[in-house]
């Protein structure tokens, strides 16, 4: 075995070694590892921006593009809004652990089970917060983890786990080594750690849309499960009774970030009324210091921007005849995050609905709120985009189970 999956290997059995530390840790105990990485983060942010601080000027060294760095930062601000998150994290009910479901003859009674999954592996680049997003998120739904993440990001990383996230555990009578990050920045780390079905069964997948969905793959050889946010790309549709100012703020607040998967990607507009609202489109894309790809064009019409290292500030736009031709488009021709419909009729907006069969959908509202933290108030591990059952959208606490039937005296 090479060094590199030696090394993740080693990770993932101090994890489920672990792992039964926290998966008997009652609610209290949970609580208040979760409120102690808040505490140790806001007490130590000098410490922890210092590291991210370092990690920017190396990347900015080596060429990062400007989206990029957006997701490398940990601004105060930032840093603020992530200790929020760790507190309302904390707020939040448990899952019950034990459901009743039905009676059964003989005076048996059906109960569902909802246990831990183990551990849990993550993979994630230039996202330092993400370390913090997915940590909370196994020690609220008790499962131990392993986190990978790029060269970019492993300094802010390793920080954070070290002055935050294991002081926490430990302050909390909970064995710090339930969550590990894995201390090595070769990309062979990720492959490794999606090969290793007995220790890491489930991994979360996030990042670049070649590189998760090869991951996934290989995943699958090896017989690990995964929840894989590879693509993005929001869809607005302008309808024909659309509001012009409503378009132009909608258009505007949906491209606050540009590095990130749920802005405004692909903007279709009704041909009837292109004319009118495009004067508002465009005031709102040069406020923003965002180019329009107009036709004809020379990419796939849903090419996600946001991967796009040399032309992160653009926004492809399309013409369309109707509802339904934006309604296919949307379907067949984009990753299925997130479409929204700016209209005034409330009949096309439920055609819009009824029609799309992506993960989140928005009327007279931007895409930008498909997001863990702004619809549910909890961090988010990823968004999943499954045409299957199972976790599909924003993927939390609530979701990082399995099932178990029990069969009891009734």
């Amino acid at each position: 075995m090479d060094e590199v999956a030696k090394a993740v290997e080693e990770c993932a059995r101090a994890a489920k070694a672990a792992a039964p530390s926290l998966a008997a840790a009652g609610d209290d105990a949970v609580d208040a590892a979760l409120v102690g990485m808040a505490e140790r983060l806001v007490a130590h942010r000098d410490v922890v921006l210092e590291a991210n601080r370092a990690d920017v000027a190396k990347a900015t060294a080596d060429g990062m593009s400007a989206g990029l760095l957006d997701r490398l930062t940990i601004t105060p601000e930032r840093l603020d809004g992530m200790a929020s998150q760790l507190r309302l994290l904390a707020g939040a009910p448990h899952q019950e652990r034990s459901v009743d479901v039905s009676t059964l003859d003989g005076g048996l009674r059906l109960v569902e089970r909802r246990r831990p999954v183990g551990v849990i592996g993550a993979n994630y680049e230039a996202r330092p917060n993400v370390t913090v997003d997915v940590a909370s998120q196994l020690v609220k739904s008790r499962n131990g983890g392993v986190l990978r993440t790029g060269s970019a990001a492993l300094g802010s990383a390793q920080r954070l786990r070290d002055v935050v996230i294991a002081p926490a555990l430990e302050a909390a009578g909970i064995n710090p080594d339930v969550v590990q990050l894995v201390p090595r920045v070769e990309r062979e780390a990720a492959s490794a750690l999606v090969r290793l079905p007995g220790l890491v069964p489930l991994v979360i997948l996030r990042g670049s849309g070649d590189s998760t969905r090869a991951l996934a793959t290989e995943a699958a050889v090896h017989g690990v499960r995964t929840l894989a946010h590879a693509d993005g790309g929001g869809v607005l549709y302008v309808d024909v009774a659309a509001d012009a100012d409503k378009v132009r703020d909608l258009v505007f607040s949906s491209l606050d970030r540009l590095g990130v998967c749920n802005r405004l990607n692909l903007l279709l507009i009704h041909e009837d009324v292109h004319d009118a609202v495009w004067p508002q489109i465009e005031s709102a894309l040069a406020e923003r210091g965002v180019t329009p790809s107009l036709a004809p064009h020379e990419h796939p019409i849903g090419y996600e921007w946001a991967l796009d290292s040399e032309r992160e500030a653009t926004v492809t736009v399309e013409k369309v005849g109707g509802l339904v031709d934006a309604v296919e488009i949307a379907n067949e021709r984009t990753s299925g995050l997130a479409a929204g419909i700016a209209t005034e009729n409330p009949a096309a907006a439920e055609q819009f609905f009824d029609g799309y069969t992506g993960t989140g959908v928005f009327w007279n509202a931007p895409t930008r709120l498909l997001d863990g933290f702004k619809l549910l108030a909890v961090p988010e591990t990823g968004i999943n985009l499954d045409r299957v059952p199972g976790p599909r959208g924003p993927v939390t606490y609530t979701d990082l189970y399995v099932r178990q039937y029990a069969v009891v005296p009734a």
